[in-house]
């Protein structure tokens, strides 16, 4: 498993860098190699530009900006995601990465005709992981409908091998959570990251939140 990691937090004392870390430590003690693109260590930029829109359908110009991130996306057969729930949504910064990186001709194709819709490009993404924080509570969460989960397990999943195998984990209402239950957390998630990684050659698994 060669798993790519996107992590987004501001913080490197915050509880998502112990999920972080969590979740690399089980990735390589399961043989996995694993390559961590910190967004905020790394000052990226998430704004695309109005110079990077108007070449955004040309390869050669839309990747030359993000080539290092590009790489490490088709060098991966694995993806996964660690970050906090802001407004039930990604990070802004994890947006930006988003719609920077995942270009087209890397991620997906575009349309051939008239009619048609965009076609698959991560197709050697045979694994996709989610881990996360909401200050909401599970069932508002749920209410509001989970943009940030959906854009990744839903959006993205649909570019990722058709059989991938996925997981996802969230810590509900992480404002009022006590050391016991970030500590249970944490153990949730090296359970969930040690199934996921013991399975790469199964068909995909639907891990519940």
């Amino acid at each position: 498993m060669r798993a790519l990691i996107i992590y987004c937090h501001p913080s490197p004392q915050s509880f998502t860098a112990a999920v972080r870390d969590t979740v690399v430590e089980r990735l390589q003690s399961a043989g996995a190699e694993t390559n961590i693109i910190d967004l905020y260590a790394n000052d990226f930029d998430p704004v695309l530009s109005r110079e990077d829109w108007e070449g955004y359908l040309d390869t050669d110009t839309n990747t030359a900006k993000v080539t290092a991130d590009v790489a490490a996306l088709q060098w991966a057969d694995t993806l996964i995601f660690i970050y906090p729930t802001w407004w039930y949504g990604l990070p802004a910064l994890l947006k930006g990465w988003l719609d920077r990186v995942l270009l087209p001709e890397v991620a997906f194709h575009m349309p051939r005709a008239d009619g048609e819709t965009i076609r698959p490009g991560l197709t050697h993404i045979t694994g996709l992981g989610v881990f996360t924080t909401c200050g909401a509570s599970w069932w508002l969460t749920r209410l509001v409908g989970a943009p940030g989960k959906r854009t990744l397990m839903r959006g993205i999943g649909l570019l990722c091998n058709r059989r991938k195998r996925t997981t996802f984990a969230a810590l509900y209402l992480m404002d009022t959570t006590s050391a016991e239950q970030r500590a249970r957390h944490l153990q949730k998630v090296a359970s969930k990251v040690d199934r996921f990684a013991a399975s790469p050659g199964r068909s995909k698994q639907r891990a519940q939140a």
